[in-house]
C-alpha cells in the first residue's frame, strides 16, 4: 500500500528545538516579535531542567560581588573559561532571577528582613549565592516557563517531535548556489511517524546535553546529544567535548539509577564517608566536601577502586532532622520510599555522568557558525564553564543566553523570502524488522564510553574506545540508510556521533585539566587551550 504524501511544511518566524529553561526563555522573548514554534522530543517537561535539584547562582547578598562569582567560576573551570563570557553571565544573573520571580517561581524566602530570598552555598562557591525552591528548583522553573509559554498567543508548543536534522541550503529547492544557512528542522512526529518540515528564518537549538552516552547518568533519557550532532552534520564547529562532568553523588540503588543527591547536601554540611564511617576528602582537597565536582568525583572513584567498593556514603544524619527535612524535602521523601531515612542513616552514592561542558561553539549572542542558527544552554560551548562547570551555573546560562539569543534574533530580523524546502525522502527505505540492532548497539556504546572514556582516562583506553565507536558508527549509518527513522534510531545515530566527538577531543588533550584526567598526562599544560573540532575543512578554528 502506498504511503500518504508528506505533510505540508509548517512556517513560523522562529523555531526553538527544546522546551527546557534555555528554549522557553528564548521563545517567550521571541514571541514578542513573531510566531514561535517550540518543539519537544517527548513531553514539555521531560528535559533536564525539571530534574535540577540545586538552584541558580547569582549575586544577591550584600557581602557578595560579581567579581567573586566570576573568580569562582574561573577557578572551577581550570582557567579554560572565556572571561568575557563569565563576566557577561554573572553580570546578568540577578536580572534573570528577577524575571523568573515575575513569572511566579516561588523561590524560598530569606530568613531575615534584609534577605529577599534564602541563599545556599555549594561546592566551589566562596559565598552563599544559590537561590532555590527547596530541593526542586528545576521543576518550579520548568513549570513557570511552560505555563507562561502555553498562555502566550504567539507560541505554539509541539510535544512529541523528535528532531532529525537541520534544514540547510542543501535542502532548498530551486537554488543552484545557495548561501550556507539554516532554514529550520526536519522532525519526526512520534505519533504519526511522519517527518514534518518546520521552516523559519531563525532556529534556536536548546536540546540539552549528551550524558546518556554513558552507562550511568543522572540525566533523563532524552539527553542524547541531538543538537550537538545535528549542528555538527550541518557544518558547525564543536569544542571541548572531552569535558564531561560526573556528578559526585548519584544514588546507588538497584531500582533507581538516575536520582541525584543535590550538591547543596554537601554545601549544608553533609559528609562523604567510607563504609567504616571514616571521612576521606581530606586526603584529596583542603576544601573537603566543598571542593569542585571534578575533584570530589575523582576522589570517590579513587576510593571505590582502592577498596573495591560499589559505592561510598553521603551522611546527613549528624544534621538536625527538621533541617534536613525542611531543606531537602524531595530527596528525603524519595529516599523514604526506598527505605532510606537520610536523617538517621547515610545515603549510598556513586558518581554518574551529569553535564556536558562542551558543545556547539557560540558567541555572546548565541550565534553558531551557520547563519540562521542560534544555540543556547547545555548544547553549547559558550566559554562559561571551561574545563568544569561550577555548581548552579547551568540554569543561569540557560536564562542569560536564552534572553541574549532572542534579542539578537529580534535585532537581525529580515524580510527576505522563505525558500521552498524539499520534503523528507523515504522512497528508498523500508520499515525495519531488526529493532534489536538498535538496542544492542545502544548498550554497547554506553558501556564502551563508561569503561574507557570515564572519570579517569588513559591513551590505551581511548584507543580502544575509538576503535569500537568507529565500528558502531558504521553499523548505525548503514542501518540509518536502509530503514525509516524512529525515535530510538534518531537518538542512537546522534549518540554515536557525540561519542566519536568526545573520544576525538579526549585523544587530542595531552594534559589533565578539569574534568579530563589522564594518567598518561597527569600534569597541567602551560597554556589553557580549547579543543576545537571543525567539520568544514580549511576553516580557521
Amino acid at each position: 500500500m502506498a504511503r500518504p504524501s508528506p505533510p505540508e511544511a509548517r512556517h513560523f518566524d522562529a523555531i526553538v528545538i527544546g522546551s527546557g529553561a534555555a528554549g522557553l526563555t528564548a521563545a517567550l522573548n521571541l514571541a514578542e516579535h513573531g510566531r514561535v514554534a517550540v518543539l519537544a522530543k517527548g513531553g514539555l517537561a521531560d528535559g533536564s531542567t525539571a530534574w535540577a535539584q540545586g538552584g541558580i547562582a547569582a549575586v544577591l547578598d550584600a557581602g557578595d560581588t560579581v567579581d567573586a562569582h566570576v573568580d569562582d567560576t574561573m577557578v572551577a573551570g581550570a582557567g579554560l573559561n572565556h572571561r568575557a563570557t563569565v563576566e557577561f553571565v554573572a553580570s546578568n544573573a540577578s536580572a534573570a532571577i528577577d524575571r523568573l520571580a515575575a513569572l511566579g517561581v516561588p523561590f524560598n524566602p530569606g530568613e531575615t528582613v534584609s534577605e529577599r530570598w534564602h541563599l545556599t552555598r555549594e561546592g566551589g562557591h566562596s559565598h552563599r549565592r544559590i537561590v532555590h525552591v527547596d530541593d526542586a528548583t528545576g521543576w518550579a522553573v520548568s513549570s513557570a516557563l511552560i505555563k507562561a509559554a502555553a498562555a502566550h498567543p504567539n507560541i505554539t508548543l509541539v510535544p512529541g517531535m523528535a528532531a532529525v536534522d537541520l534544514i540547510t541550503h542543501r535542502h532548498v529547492l530551486g537554488e543552484r548556489f545557495p548561501q550556507r544557512r539554516c532554514h529550520g528542522v526536519y522532525a519526526l512526529d512520534v505519533a504519526t511517524r511522519h517527518v514534518v518540515r518546520f521552516v523559519a528564518p531563525a532556529t534556536v537549538l536548546a536540546t540539552g546535553g549528551a550524558s546518556r552516552v554513558y552507562l550511568y547518568s543522572t540525566n533523563p533519557d532524552g539527553a542524547t546529544g541531538d543538537g550537538i550532532a545535528m549542528a555538527w552534520r550541518a557544518g558547525c564547529r564543536v569544542s571541548n567535548m572531552e569535558f564531561n562532568q560526573f556528578h559526585p553523588t548519584c544514588l546507588y540503588h538497584p531500582q533507581v539509577r538516575n536520582f541525584l543527591i543535590t550538591e547543596a547536601a554537601r554545601g549544608e554540611g553533609g559528609h562523604l564517608k567510607l563504609p567504616d564511617g571514616s571521612r576521606f576528602m581530606a586526603r584529596y582537597d583542603e576544601r573537603l566536601e566543598l571542593a569542585p565536582r571534578d575533584v570530589v568525583a575523582r576522589a570517590i572513584d579513587a576510593e571505590m577502586k582502592r577498596l573495591g567498593l560499589e559505592h561510598v556514603l553521603l551522611d546527613l544524619s549528624h544534621l538536625n532532622a527538621d533541617f534536613v527535612r525542611g531543606h531537602f524535602p524531595t530527596i528525603h521523601a524519595r529516599l523514604l520510599e526506598l527505605d532510606i531515612d537520610c536523617t538517621q542513616q547515610p545515603i549510598p552514592v556513586v558518581p554518574a555522568a551529569h553535564y556536558s561542558c562542551g558543545g556547539v561553539m557560540v558567541d555572546l549572542a548565541g550565534r553558531t557558525d551557520l547563519n540562521g542558527l542560534w544555540a543556547v544552554g547545555e548544547v553549547t560551548q559558550s566559554g562559561l564553564h571551561g574545563a568544569n562547570r561550577l555548581a548552579s551555573n547551568s540554569l543561569l546560562e540557560c536564562l542569560v543566553f536564552g534572553q541574549a539569543a532572542a534579542d539578537d534574533i529580534a535585532a537581525s530580523r529580515s524580510d527576505a523570502p522563505v525558500p521552498e524546502v524539499k520534503p523528507w525522502d523515504e522512497s528508498r527505505v523500508t520499515d525495519s524488522d531488526e529493532e534489536v540492532v538498535i538496542a544492542h548497539n545502544w548498550d554497547e556504546l554506553r558501556r564502551t564510553m563508561w569503561d574507557y572514556v570515564g572519570i579517569v582516562r588513559t591513551d590505551k583506553r581511548l584507543e580502544r574506545a575509538a576503535h569500537r565507536v568507529k565500528n558502531l558508527r558504521k553499523e548505525v549509518q548503514d542501518y540509518y540508510g536502509n530503514f525509516r527513522v524512529t525515535a530510538d534510531l534518531i537518538e542512537l545515530r546522534n549518540l554515536v556521533t557525540v561519542a566519536d566527538l568526545i573520544v576525538r577531543s579526549a585523544r587530542r588533550r595531552k594534559e589533565s585539566r578539569g574534568l579530563h584526567f589522564s594518567t598518561d598526562y597527569p600534569g597541567l599544560a602551560d597554556a589553557a587551550v580549547d579543543t576545537v573540532l571543525d567539520p568544514v575543512q580549511g576553516r580557521e578554528g
